[in-house]
């Protein structure tokens, strides 16, 4: 009974525990609700263009329209037979196709049948890529995450409940040092576990690495920092146990729906992309997938390692200025 009263006393943690599910439920809900079911999924670059010749085609209920930014991101998702079809404003007249695949074959049929055969063919190549393959840096990051957030947030708030904190307080310690020695050390642990993690799958499911393994602990590495160091801002000044779970599920469930883990965001709407690139956890499943499925270099994916470096320094900055060492 007792522990019941310390529960709905606690404003934080009650808002955390009935209005937090509701509110990701509503906009999950709003977000990813459609009632397209095209079959073939095409894709459109510069739809601002001439679309004229497949406007038939593209107004088929049987077709799954998806616009994107530049061509080599929508070829790129041909040759992994993600898409069936691609069109570009920017060259009417002119369609893509990957000739191993059957379902673009037939998505090439429809089209020429709505517009006469008329329209200019070129063809990419590329192998399917396994489910597997794809969702594997997803979930290696995804465990990364909750290892990171969870057992940081915890350990800290824990440490102010008990008066832990409150006697280091005392010691020549500094707050930037204290802040920094528990995402050192929690760094560990986690590059540890996932390299436990990547080993043992591997064994199971033989999945596909064509990059450099450094490159993939480079990015490993800064996300597991970056992630670290935001379940320290977390930490940094909460003494209730509830209200950290509360909190840090605030920022676990977005990451783990929107961060690419288990799908891509590619049909997602465009506030939402925005959304997703704002969390530390999509840029290291990009850049992981990028280097493991798509043989990238730290070349290709610098966008991804200068904003995971930029948000760790971000994050330890704040978690370490924000940090008290006793509950008040």
């Amino acid at each position: 009974m007792a522990r019941s009263k310390e529960f709905y006393r606690d404003r934080g943690t009650l808002i955390w525990a009935f209005i937090f599910p509701v509110c990701i439920i509503a906009a999950i809900g709003f977000a990813f609700s459609s009632d397209e079911q095209g079959i073939f999924r095409t894709g459109v670059v510069n739809p601002a263009g001439d679309l004229s010749q497949a406007a038939k085609y593209l107004a088929a209920p049987w077709v799954k329209r998806i616009e994107y930014p530049d061509r080599g991101q929508a070829l790129d998702r041909m040759r992994y037979h993600q898409l069936d079809l691609l069109l570009d404003g920017s060259e009417p007249g002119v369609y893509w196709i990957n000739d191993l695949s059957v379902q673009s074959r037939t998505a090439e049929k429809l089209l020429l049948a709505d517009t006469g055969g008329t329209m200019e063919r070129r063809t990419v190549s590329g192998r399917r890529v396994r489910y597997v393959d794809w969702v594997i840096p997803g979930v290696l990051g995804m465990n990364i995450m909750f290892g990171s957030l969870f057992g940081i947030g915890y350990i800290i708030v824990r440490y102010r409940k008990n008066g832990v904190l409150k006697r280091l307080q005392v010691t020549p310690v500094t707050r930037l040092q204290f802040v920094t020695a528990q995402v050192l050390s929690r760094l560990v642990i986690m590059l540890a576990s996932a390299a436990a993690v990547y080993i043992g799958c591997d064994l199971f499911l033989d999945f596909v690495m064509l990059g450099s393994y450094l490159d993939l602990f480079l990015i490993t590495t800064l996300g597991s920092f970056s992630m670290i160091a935001l379940a320290l801002i977390v930490a940094c000044r909460t003494a209730s146990e509830e209200l950290a779970n509360g909190l840090l599920n605030l920022l676990t469930f977005p990451m783990m729906l929107l961060s690419e883990v288990w799908f891509s965001m590619d049909e997602a709407p465009p506030w939402l992309t925005v959304l997703s690139d704002c969390l530390p956890l999509t840029h290291m499943v990009q850049g992981a997938r990028a280097i493991m499925i798509e043989g990238a270099g730290l070349g290709a994916i610098s966008r991804h390692v200068w904003i995971l470096g930029f948000m760790s320094i971000v994050f330890l900055v704040v978690a370490a200025t924000l940090f008290r060492w006793n509950e008040r």
